[in-house]
């Protein structure tokens, strides 16, 4: 009998159902399968003004500290990070939060709330980084101002191109 590929073919969901996985397995397989890609968070993240972008297009360099020294470039024209040209808005980029605060200045801290590690954002109406797990609050240069956060968030510093187009961030 000769096989026929368009027929004989299955995808890997019909594979996993054949071996008698659940859906919820199937999903459990899946994100892990893809190296957690496919369940992974990557566009908006409902906060007003935030966007959870993992770096890709528009970053260059190493925007991750557990992968040694932070120094990278963020292309303020590409669209995934053009809205940090307005002040009030940021981005997640990496393992850092990067904000043009009220003032027009950029800053960029550590994501990572000190206290039990939620990830943090910027409030544009407070001009401060907020944990919304326990309520730290933090000054735009990390210092805590409100608890139970008793650790200040890394510090890197930034730098805008004389064109605005391009912002560079390093330890």
């Amino acid at each position: 009998m000769k096989s026929n590929p368009t027929t004989d073919q299955m995808n890997r969901g019909e594979f996993m159902r054949n071996l008698g996985l659940s859906s919820v397995a199937l999903m459990a397989f899946y994100c892990m399968g893809t190296g957690l890609t496919a369940c992974s968070k990557s566009s908006d993240d409902g906060t007003p003004g935030g966007t959870v972008v993992t770096p890709a297009a528009g970053v260059t360099g190493n925007a991750d500290a557990s992968k040694g020294a932070i120094s990278f470039t963020i292309d303020l024209t590409n669209a995934n990070y053009s809205k940090l040209k307005t002040a009030g808005q940021y981005s997640i980029i990496g393992s850092l939060i990067v904000a043009k605060s009220k003032s027009g200045s950029f800053i960029a801290l550590s994501k990572t709330c000190t206290h039990e590690g939620t990830e943090v954002q910027y409030r544009a109406t407070q001009d401060d980084i907020y944990c919304s797990n326990h309520g730290s609050e933090y000054s735009l240069t990390g210092a805590v101002d409100v608890g139970p956060a008793t650790k200040p968030l890394t510090q890197y510093k930034t730098s805008l191109s004389t064109d605005g187009n391009t912002l560079i961030v390093t330890a």
